[in-house]
């Protein structure tokens, strides 16, 4: 499937082309899962009402948060213990590069402000060079962003990843100072809007 046909790209050539680059994936250990190794147990999203798998469990309220293990704008390797031990809000994205994910981004930046003990975290599968550059363009410096392009151990491991698109579906996590999940949300159509009201009163009841 091609993801193009699904979403309207906002970019109309406004940002510079990143030349390409090209990585030598790491081997996963420890715990960290590496894309592919995790068979899908028959959920799925739909996407403009495609049905698609998505791999790796669903997780609930309760469930103590999973390891992963990420990379930051500066290539530099993230995993939970890395994001500290706040409340943290998890806002999954297929793409920044779309007018949904752009504008739940924004709206956590806007939130952020008013949070006190709480982070937020953007995480999709686009390239760190990408998300540095919509960070730098919109101004947005209070959410930090983390890339799931390396191994898709976040994908696997929170049940985001679309495996035959090679990105994340839609999802909220909102994750407690114990590293214990609070509030979860698997938005059904990855076109849509998460209830992002939901997300933070959960975040600021566990503050």
């Amino acid at each position: 499937m091609n993801l193009s046909a699904h979403f309207t790209l906002k970019s109309n050539g406004k940002f510079p082309k990143v030349p390409a680059c090209k990585f030598n994936r790491p081997q996963a250990s420890g715990s960290i899962v590496t894309l592919g190794r995790m068979a899908n147990d028959g959920r799925s999203t739909i996407l403009r009402g495609n049905s698609l798998a998505l791999g790796g469990p669903e997780l609930k309220a309760g469930d103590t948060a999973p390891d992963f293990e990420v990379v930051d704008p500066n290539l530099q390797p993230v995993t939970l213990k890395d994001t500290g031990n706040k409340v943290r809000i998890f806002s999954v994205v297929p793409s920044l590069d779309t007018p949904v994910c752009d504008a739940q981004t924004k709206r956590f930046e806007d939130a952020a402000g008013q949070l006190d003990g709480i982070d937020i975290y953007t995480i999709s599968m686009d390239l760190p060079f990408a998300q540095k550059r919509f960070a730098g363009t919109f101004g947005v410096d209070r959410v930090k962003m983390l890339s799931d392009h390396r191994t898709g151990s976040f994908g696997e491991r929170y049940g985001t990843l679309i495996k035959d698109l090679r990105i994340e579906s839609r999802a909220i996590f909102v994750i407690d100072e114990k590293n214990k999940i609070r509030h979860v949300e698997y938005v059904k159509e990855v076109a849509d809007h998460p209830n992002y009201d939901a997300a933070l009163a959960a975040a600021k009841s566990a503050a």
